[in-house]
């Protein structure tokens, strides 16, 4: 089976788009796994829900899916995060809603345990360090676990003998391996890691393998919908430098 595993949207249409298309020149996928935050920042919620529903696909709910509908207060994001939730939350239709809320905070889809901030705290937790991974290792029991929130492709390895490490996410990843993997696939439409292309994954569990895709979008666009929007400026120009 072929997963393509996305993450992070965050409204951002033409991003989406582009990596749909890179994954259709690769041979598509079965389904698509979608690990939360397909709103907020962007100026384009609703396309982002009506192109996500139309596909094969498994989703979990994230912080900013939760803050649009009101199931999370917005007092502990920054002021542009509060502002642009606001924004989405007048954009989306009943049906866009209905559809946020039911979104369930973790999913199993065989090996791998999917969820948007970690599996100790599926909507909030960050998993950005090695001492944070690895006590995270316990709250799932699956080899597996795919994670988003951080907005950066990262990977954490705890071996047999209980040690974890960092990686940066490789090109092409192996997974017959002993050790236990959490892994981080960066963001489709707002990525934090000095690299402005969209990120996204497939894995195909015949192969054992997960390739790590970078994909080029006319994020200019989005700009240009963003101001017309008057969504907050440190969100706009953050798209051009991948921050």
């Amino acid at each position: 089976m072929r997963s393509a595993v996305i993450a992070d949207i965050h409204s951002n249409l033409e991003a989406f788009q582009a990596v749909l298309r890179d994954l259709e020149e690769r041979g598509g996928a079965d389904e698509i796994w979608c690990l939360g935050d397909i709103v907020g920042y962007g100026p384009d919620p609703h396309d982002c829900i009506k192109l996500l529903r139309q596909y094969r696909s498994a989703c979990v709910a994230g912080n900013h899916d939760w803050a649009a509908i009101g199931k999370l207060d917005t007092s502990a994001f920054n002021p542009e995060a509060a502002a642009a939730s606001q924004w989405t939350a007048g954009a989306l239709t009943e049906e866009d809603a209905d559809y946020l809320a039911s979104l369930p905070l973790t999913l199993r889809q065989g090996d791998f345990t999917v969820v948007h901030g970690s599996p100790r705290e599926p909507i909030w937790e960050y998993i950005l360090s090695v001492q944070t991974a690895k006590a995270n290792f316990g709250y799932f029991d699956s080899r597996y676990c795919l994670i988003g929130h951080s907005h950066s492709p990262l990977l954490f390895e705890l071996d047999s003998k209980n040690s974890c490490r960092l990686h940066q996410l490789p090109e092409q990843l192996s997974l017959k391996t002993a050790s236990r993997l959490i892994i981080n696939c960066g963001s489709v439409g707002q990525p934090r890691d000095g690299d402005p292309r969209a990120s996204y994954a497939i894995i195909d569990t015949e192969q054992e393998s997960l390739w790590h895709y970078r994909v080029k979008y006319d994020f200019k666009f989005t700009q240009e919908k963003m101001l017309d929007a008057d969504l907050p400026m440190c969100l706009v120009s953050r798209l051009s430098v991948g921050w």
